[in-house]
């Protein structure tokens, strides 16, 4: 029997796929809990339908996040910090603190899609990635200046 998924079901497939399940299966699970949807002519059709749908949709969501990167690229943030003696920082400087300098430039990023690169051990220049979308990152150059 052939169904289409409407939902991702663990070791069988994500939704949208088309995929062949045995008799009981589908019948007795899949279908009465709305998992799957019977694959005759017309719900290929919607399913196609969608899943030319999800791939511009893919597309421009990518175009966008080329589009921001490229904008990041230019950014650069300065973070005051309390430095003691020695050089040394008290505490550290995190992608939160990173979010934050970019938020007063009116720019919102999520603090957990930044990293930094290395350890930020005093004063001076570093680099921070930015994960813009799941295959698209970007570099920004990070300033902690003591304050």
């Amino acid at each position: 029997m052939k169904v289409i998924l409407q939902q991702d079901v663990k070791k069988l497939g994500k939704k949208g796929e088309i995929v062949e399940v045995s008799e009981g299966y589908g019948r007795n699970f899949l279908l009465p809990r709305k998992a799957a949807v019977l694959a005759n002519a017309e719900n290929m059709n919607v399913a196609k339908a969608q899943a030319g749908s999800k791939a511009r949709k893919e597309a421009m969501a990518t175009d966008e996040a080329k589009l921001m990167a490229a904008q990041l690229e230019k950014v650069s943030v300065t973070i005051p910090v309390k430095i003691g003696e020695n050089g040394k920082l008290f505490g550290s400087v995190t992608g939160k603190d990173v979010a934050d300098a970019l938020k007063k430039e009116k720019i919102d990023i999520d603090r957990r899609k930044i990293t930094i690169k290395g350890e930020v051990t005093g004063a001076g220049e570093y680099e921070a990635v930015i994960k813009v979308h799941p295959s698209i990152s970007s570099t920004i150059k990070v300033n902690v200046v003591a304050g």
